[in-house]
């Protein structure tokens, strides 16, 4: 059976539509990954994350290795079995959690000693340990572990963290390839790291080359930067890795990120924000964010959006809809978060039909006009 392949079935200037083919199953590219952080995509039952059409799922090492903890998930038939998912899964090292989540945490080179934020227990993640837990999971694709500082550090700062996350890469490719028969099905993703800056970048990109990947991540993006600093790095970014290998650009995002990012040359995206806006109440449209609560929707008997081929849009109303939200009843964010699940699945097919056929341009122009114009009515 395939191991890992990925395939590029057409071009539009940077963009790219293919597949990659894994044993548990075809991703097609440009992929959207739905977030399921503790073994569940919120809100959402596996069956129904897979009929929205998305092909894989993102697991979260960190917050899954305490609790219920890497080795109980692998005694219970890892993580596929646990949470009842037959495609893909990708999880990502438990780097960015560590330093964004933890009480305390203290960096070496041996990696990053923490407290965890649930029960104050100490804990050290490194790149072999990253590598153990993400076997003990069974994950199809493993993330290696890095480390991430803030955009707005000094160069010196950002060098150093990107230079010690290449040692760390090096680190998670041996600690990788040491995993026996897991290592023999599943595939390896490097994360270029360097902030905003081209040459650091660069470097980064060519020791990750060096120690050779299944995929390449863009890493350090999406941190509070904003979309203009973010797409300026991704002019140059994606170009500086292998063009036959997928990239990935990590926590990825708004609607508008993602259709800019697609025309930069990027192949798969992850995000919390379909899932976390469903339950806050926030509907994603062609026509810009809907906010559900606003008193406009109480006796609104149309969709949330008329283009959209979901069945929540395809059953229910707006007014109901409000209705469960206001209510804070537990239907209401599930059918949300259903319905931006599908969204994103759809926009994703959307692009990957556009790139097809030669009208990617065309299609993102429209695409954000419409979204910008925000024809729901909604105040951004």
């Amino acid at each position: 059976m395939t191991r890992f392949a990925f395939n590029i079935h057409a071009t539009d200037g940077r963009a790219r539509s293919g597949t990659i083919a894994m044993q548990r199953g075809t991703i097609r590219t440009p992929a959207f990954m739905p977030v399921g952080t503790a073994a569940t995509v919120k809100a959402m039952k596996p069956g129904d994350v897979e009929a929205a059409g998305a092909d894989i799922i993102l697991g979260n090492t960190y917050h899954l290795m305490l609790r219920p903890g890497a080795e109980r998930v692998a005694r219970l038939g890892g993580l596929h079995g646990f949470m009842g998912w037959k495609r893909p899964i990708l999880t990502d090292s438990g780097g960015y959690q560590v330093m964004s989540l933890s009480d305390l945490t203290k960096r070496s080179e041996e990696g990053v000693a923490f407290r965890s934020h649930l029960d104050g227990t100490r804990h050290l993640l490194s790149p072999e340990r990253s590598m153990e837990i993400q076997r003990l999971l069974g994950s199809d694709i493993v993330m290696a572990f890095d480390e991430l500082v803030p955009t707005t550090s000094t160069r010196e700062v950002q060098a150093a963290a990107m230079e010690r996350s290449m040692r760390w890469a090096k680190r998670s490719r041996a600690g990788f390839d040491a995993g026996g028969a897991h290592a023999e099905g599943a595939a390896l993703f490097g994360i270029q790291q360097g902030a905003l800056d081209e040459g650091l970048r660069k470097a980064s990109a060519d020791a990750l080359i060096d120690i050779g990947f299944d995929g390449y991540a863009v890493g350090g993006l999406a941190v509070g930067e904003g979309q203009e600093a973010m797409f300026g790095c991704l002019d140059f970014a994606p170009g500086q890795l292998p063009a036959d290998k997928p990239r990935y650009l990590m926590g990825v995002g708004k609607p508008t990120d993602i259709v800019g990012a697609v025309e930069r040359g990027i192949d798969m995206f992850d995000c919390v924000l379909p899932t976390r806006s469903g339950r806050t109440g926030q509907a994603f449209t062609r026509a810009g964010p809907v906010n559900i609560r606003n008193a406009r929707h109480a006796e609104d008997q149309g969709p949330i959006d008329p283009a959209c081929p979901c069945p929540v849009c395809a059953t229910w109303s707006r007014a109901y809809l409000h209705h469960l939200v206001r209510a804070g009843e537990i239907l209401g964010a599930m059918l949300m978060t259903e319905h931006n699940i599908w969204f994103y699945e759809t926009m994703m097919a959307d692009l990957r039909a556009a790139i097809e056929g030669g009208r990617l341009t065309a299609f993102a122009d429209d695409f954000r006009a419409l979204y910008a114009g925000d024809q729901s009515g909604e105040s951004k």
